[in-house]
C-alpha cells in the first residue's frame, strides 16, 4: 500500500476541509485528473468514491456533464483505490477501459470503484476494476470496467 490510503485517513479527520486538501494533492499528483476537480468523499480498500461536479467547464453541447470527464473521474477512483489496495510487493496499471454511457448526466455525478481483496492476492495478472456513476437519485449513467496490470515489484 502507497501513502494515499494514509493521507486520506489523515485528511478525513477534518470535516470538509481535509477531503477537499485530500482531492486537490491527488489532482497534483496526476495532473490531469484536476481538470474534473474530483471531490473524494470514501476511500477504503476496495472502494473510492468521487464527486464530480456539473459545471460548465465539463459540459458537452447539450449542457450535461460530457462522458469523457465521466471516464476521468471513473479513472480517478480507480487510481486511489488501487493505491490504497494494491499489496506493498505488487505494482498497477491501467491497461483498458470499457464503458457504457446509460443515461445523460444532468447533475453532479458520485464515480464509484470497486474490487473484491481475493483480486489483489490472486496470481492472474488481470484485474477488472467494476466502475460506475451514478446521480444523486441513484440513477447510473456511465458504467463498466477498468482492466489493472498487476504485477510482483522488481527488487
Amino acid at each position: 500500500m502507497t501513502q494515499v490510503l494514509p493521507l486520506w485517513r489523515t485528511a478525513s479527520k477534518v470535516p470538509v476541509v481535509g477531503p477537499r486538501v485530500f482531492s486537490i494533492l491527488f489532482g497534483q499528483r496526476a495532473p490531469y485528473f484536476a481538470s474534473v476537480r474530483p471531490r473524494f468523499t470514501v476511500l477504503e480498500p476496495n472502494r473510492a468514491e468521487l464527486v464530480v461536479r456539473k459545471r460548465r467547464r465539463v459540459h458537452n453541447h447539450l449542457g450535461t456533464v460530457h462522458a469523457i470527464a465521466l471516464c476521468n473521474g471513473l479513472e480517478a477512483a480507480m487510481g486511489a483505490l488501487a493505491e490504497a489496495s494494491v499489496p506493498a510487493e505488487r505494482r498497477w496499471i491501467p491497461k483498458g477501459m470499457e464503458v457504457a454511457y446509460t443515461a445523460k448526466a444532468t447533475g453532479d455525478v458520485t464515480c464509484i470503484a470497486e474490487t473484491d481483496p481475493a483480486q489483489w492476492t490472486s496470481t492472474e495478472p488481470d484485474l477488472p476494476v467494476r466502475v460506475r456513476g451514478e446521480l444523486a437519485d441513484g440513477t447510473v449513467v456511465i458504467e463498466g470496467v477498468i482492466r489493472l496490470w498487476v504485477t510482483q515489484r522488481r527488487s
